[in-house]
């Protein structure tokens, strides 16, 4: 599974509404004075925020989706292991980690998998921002970085605001913005609140199933496909036309977007890409075309 909100294997998964947790099953030393050196990531945003603070040395596995993300680590002898959805002991447990960082989603017997292994484990499930703010705050501590961490946050409060404030006179366009295509799932709360930083108002729930029929309802003025998994490559023509979506303001007016999946599912500094990208699609006319935002071709 490709990131934190995949839901092609069924959802959120086990303990989706939890919130950090340290789990140590290690007794020979206490939490507080343990500096991992082996860390084994099976999630892409654990990959990037180890990266962003400069502790991308101390893996020694992560799942073939972070090198997506992350292609630093094509350059280092780091193994590929399964995710956080399909964790196998086995497999973790004779790389040696001295922790290991999962994020949602999660099945129960993938969680037991991981501490079987014996290993310090961290394990995430961000919904918000404030949610991602708190795990790069968790990593950075027990990689003894709290400093470095602190300044990630702060940048990315930062970027979030600064365009929260050019924004701020425009007007709102009503925007629809989709994880999943089948079922169709709205994106994260975390993208909802991206959304709004971009001068928008996001329509239908964050996080949740939508129907077709009810998009429609919405009229929303844009819409954006960041499909789980699918990059930019989400066929933005087919969509409207099997859904039926050609009247909505957002088709007529040619305001229908791709934009690339680990830049709103992946939640970690990247992030802030996905902001450029929304606000580039939301007000064109303000913000110029934007890495990793595609729109639909006219018809």
């Amino acid at each position: 599974m490709k990131n934190e909100t995949s839901k092609a294997k069924g959802g959120p998964g086990f303990a989706s509404r939890a919130r950090s947790t340290f789990v140590s099953t290690r007794c020979d030393t206490s939490a507080m004075d343990f500096v991992p050196r082996r860390v084994v990531s099976l999630q892409p945003s654990a990959s990037v925020i180890l990266r962003d603070l400069g502790k991308l040395s101390s893996l020694v596995a992560c799942t073939k989706y972070c090198l997506e993300v992350c292609p630093e680590l094509k350059a280092q002898e780091v193994r590929m292991v399964a995710d956080s959805w399909t964790a196998q002991a086995a497999q973790i447990a004779g790389l040696e980690p001295d922790l290991i960082i999962a994020s949602v989603p999660y099945q129960e017997k993938a969680l037991a998998e991981i501490l079987k292994c014996g290993a310090r484990f961290l394990g995430l499930a961000p919904r918000t921002l404030a949610d991602v703010y708190g795990d790069i705050s968790a990593i950075a501590g027990v990689m003894h970085v709290g400093q470095r961490g602190s300044q990630l946050i702060r940048q990315m409060q930062q970027e979030i605001e600064a365009l929260r404030l050019k924004t701020g006179a425009l007007g709102r366009p009503r925007v629809f913005c989709e994880e999943w295509g089948k079922p169709l799932i709205a994106s994260q709360p975390w993208v909802a609140e991206l959304v709004e930083a971009a001068g928008g108002e996001f329509v239908g729930t964050a996080g949740r199933q939508i129907s077709q029929e009810e998009v429609v309802s919405l009229e929303p003025d844009v819409i954006i496909a960041a499909w789980c998994g699918a990059g930019d490559r989400a066929p933005l023509e087919k969509i409207v036309e099997r859904r039926e979506w050609n009247n909505t303001p957002a088709a007529r007016n040619h305001r229908v977007y791709a934009i690339r999946d680990e830049y709103l599912n992946t939640p970690a500094p990247t992030l802030t890409r996905g902001l450029a990208a929304l606000a580039a699609a939301i007000h064109p006319e303000c913000f110029p075309q934007s890495d990793g935002l595609r729109p639909i071709k006219p018809s």
